[in-house]
């Protein structure tokens, strides 16, 4: 195997893994030092760490669903999708941002699921507020996941754009 194949993998190794280690350590920081629902003004009203345990998808979605309905659609199927993307970071080259942005997909979503295997429910604990803007309550896994989408989004736009920009001007 060539070193540059075997840094990268250890390299998409090392992304997923931080993405995992930063919010398992951010999530048990807040299990064991925050109340539920306790609120701590971090940046006044515009940032705050209150606790809690969503049992649903994103925002608490699909919360009434039953139990097997929920474990299929919510740790059964992301993980299965999660496993292929891992493998396909291995066998396929995105481009550098697309590829650190999956990897911080991967690491958000397996957070995410450990959470849901472990503790049956995910860890949320960041809510932020500024003017007409608010968020729900998520976690540090919801960060990695947003942040890669937007990474290989933003490297798909930018490779259209300089396709165009080169079939335009040929």
């Amino acid at each position: 195997m060539k070193i540059n194949k075997i840094l990268r993998y250890a390299a998409i190794i090392l992304v997923i893994s931080f993405n995992i280690g930063c919010d398992q350590i951010s999530k048990a920081v807040v299990r064991e030092n925050l109340e539920y629902h306790e609120d701590i003004q971090v940046l006044g009203e515009h940032v705050v760490l209150t606790k809690v345990e969503n049992s649903g998808a994103f925002l608490s979605l699909d919360d009434s669903l039953s139990p097997m309905a929920k474990n299929l659609l919510l740790t059964v199927l992301p993980s299965a999708a999660l496993l292929m993307m891992f493998f396909w970071l291995f066998t396929n080259n995105p481009g550098k941002w697309a590829l650190f942005g999956l990897c911080c997909m991967v690491g958000g979503g397996i957070g995410n699921i450990f959470d849901r295997i472990v503790h049956g429910s995910v860890t949320d604990f960041l809510f932020i507020q500024y003017g007409f803007f608010r968020t729900g309550i998520f976690n540090a896994a919801d960060v990695s996941i947003t942040f890669g989408v937007c990474l290989v989004v933003a490297q798909q736009v930018f490779k259209t754009m300089n396709n165009l920009k080169n079939s335009l001007f040929l």
